[in-house]
């Protein structure tokens, strides 16, 4: 019963109905143990005041219970209540392990037992200090105990059944022991008392409804969250997970820049360093890069050992991707510089872009599938990254990127047409940087 009168939302078109569903399940019934937890405290703590006002208020007790009043009879309410709700903590927790909801029935059932332990305490009121006086006493406000716990089932009909059970059987005591001198005033009388506590439970029904649908905006946001970080990797930046959860992923063509970034004989200077100066430096480097790509809207796909597959115009789609990437490989390679001046290991980094259209989408298993791209573009902007290390340089473009960037590409330098390994005839191939 996920909508307001019970109708479940649909959440297909969003990708993330299965985790939603689990998750929300899940916080569903951890405030249903967290609301058994405090009805068990509740139940104690009137153990205690009671024992006590037993005790050390005997002329209280005379005067109000006529002398009637024993812990034994409140210990046989409350324990067996006591006992009632620490089964259902132990079936909800079971069903919790498994994965599985408690079943909807349960829930009923366990509403109806529960909210009709003060209604076992009132007629004991009523046998030891008459119907007038338990009526006006105590007992019939711990129906709102009930109701008011009721807001933690997060289910609007359950909150509002707990009232109508609460109003019904308070109603009914009221009329049963009614006395008959007091007839004419005596319906109207429980009628409006009954009708308030009915209210209530609307209304922690309405209460327990909006904690849901919080809860709700708030899973739903995780979740997706989650499912474009497995998509994407965890090196997506804040930004892009934002404006990528509405983004379709399903497999499509995409005019994309592609970039591959290589650190040049990387594997070299790893060989005379430990393994944790290996990490903590291309870690440090990765960090730099990665950040600059955030900037400029870009995306890594894939790391690669020393080096990354990165991204623009794919998930999200991007006006002009391959100013955008050149951009991004210009402050790189300034960015580069600059930490290389200031450590004992200089790097130097190769970096090949590559403008057209690829395959993009969730590629993999059923059980595991991540967010990536196919085709020429990806294999010739790995070409292009390659060939940095035969003219000695560092940032290399197609014409394709070169075209796209017009007067911006101004300082852009021929090489002319070079034979790409993979390919039957040369390729254009443009030097920047």
């Amino acid at each position: 019963m996920y909508g307001f009168w019970g109708n479940k939302k649909n959440d297909h078109d969003t990708g993330v109905s299965a985790d939603f569903q689990r998750e929300l399940m899940q916080e569903v019934m951890k405030t249903e143990l967290l609301r058994i937890k405090a009805l068990i405290a509740t139940a104690l703590v009137l153990c205690v005041i009671v024992t006590i006002v037993y005790f050390f208020a005997t002329e209280a007790v005379a005067r109000v219970w006529h002398g009637n009043l024993t812990p034994l009879y409140l210990y046989s309410i409350i324990g067996p209540f006591i006992l009632f709700e620490w089964w259902v903590h132990g079936a909800i927790q079971r069903h919790m392990k498994r994965g599985q909801d408690l079943p909807l029935y349960r829930r009923y059932i366990g509403a109806l037992i529960e909210t009709s332990m003060p209604t076992v305490a009132l007629a004991m009121h009523i046998d030891s200090m008459g119907s007038v006086a338990a009526l006006g006493f105590v007992a019939p406000m711990i129906y709102f105990i009930f109701i008011i716990l009721s807001t933690l089932r997060l289910d609007f009909w359950l909150s509002t059944f707990t009232g109508a059970v609460a109003a019904t059987q308070l109603f009914c005591m009221a009329m049963f022991y009614h006395p008959a001198a007091d007839a004419d005033p005596g319906f109207f009388y429980a009628a409006a008392r009954s009708l308030i506590v009915f209210v209530c439970g609307v209304l922690a029904g309405a209460v327990g409804h909006q904690l849901r649908r919080q809860f709700e905006t708030s899973i739903k946001a995780a979740t997706a969250r989650d499912r474009i970080t497995n998509l994407f990797g965890q090196h997506v930046s804040p930004q892009v997970v934002e404006m990528a959860e509405g983004t379709r992923t399903d497999s499509d063509i995409r005019r994309v820049a592609v970039m591959f970034v290589d650190f040049r004989s990387f594997t070299a200077g790893a060989r005379t360093r430990t393994p944790q100066e290996v990490v903590d430096r291309l870690d440090g480097a990765f960090a730099i890069l990665v950040d600059i790509l955030d900037r400029h809207g870009g995306i890594v796909n894939k790391f690669l050992g020393d080096g990354f597959l990165a991204l623009f115009g794919a998930p999200l789609e991007a006006p002009d991707p391959a100013h955008h990437a050149v951009a991004a490989a210009r402050e790189m390679l300034e960015a580069n510089a600059r930490v290389n001046e200031a450590t004992s290991w200089p790097l130097r980094i190769g970096i090949g872009i590559h403008l057209g259209e690829v395959v993009a989408g969730n590629i993999g298993s059923p059980r595991r599938k991540e967010y990536t791209v196919i085709g020429d573009t990806v294999n010739f902007a790995s070409r292009l990254e390659a060939l940095n290390k035969d003219f000695n340089s560092q940032f290399l473009i197609s014409e394709a990127v070169r075209d796209a960037l017009g007067e911006a590409g101004g300082d852009a330098v021929s090489l002319g047409e070079v034979e790409v390994r993979g390919y039957e005839r040369p390729m254009a191939v443009w030097r920047l940087g």
